[in-house]
């Protein structure tokens, strides 16, 4: 990866920032400029929390060029809790352990090394959630 296109991208890779559409407020991950819902201009940024629960998952056996030292690794589809289903890692589990419908909050880890001078890339995966928020402010505890 290219060390301009690296700091593009360091947003969406390190805080999940996307955008929210100011029309119909559909929350975009990642970043389109144009609206999928209603096809309008959307340039509002939008920080996800980084929370969701795992739609779908495969363990990656045979991986990609640059991956293969990870191997097996876990990817899952994750439904963001503000809506987009984003692809990513999972971490911190065990393949046995990961269930669809499971909670999941998005770390910053290690993705891979590029290119010969080795540069570390990093990125978001997500791990099992560890707290869940509460469900209402006003609760009785």
């Amino acid at each position: 990866m290219e060390v301009a296109r690296f700091w593009r991208n360091k947003t969406q890779r390190y805080q999940l920032m996307g955008e929210e559409c100011p029309h119909c407020k559909t929350k975009i991950f990642p970043p389109r400029d144009v609206c999928p819902a209603c096809e309008k201009e959307a340039k509002v940024p939008f920080a996800f929390s980084g929370r969701g629960e795992v739609y779908s998952h495969s363990t990656i056996h045979t991986a990609p060029d640059g991956f293969e030292r990870y191997t097996p690794y876990i990817v899952a589809l994750v439904r963001l809790d503000e809506g987009p289903l984003v692809t990513a890692q999972l971490t911190d589990v065990h393949e046995r352990d990961v269930k669809v419908g499971m909670r999941v909050e998005m770390v910053t880890r290690v993705l891979r090394e590029d290119g010969e001078r080795g540069m570390i890339v990093y990125g978001y995966k997500f791990r099992p959630a560890i707290l869940e928020p509460r469900q209402s402010e006003g609760a009785a505890q």
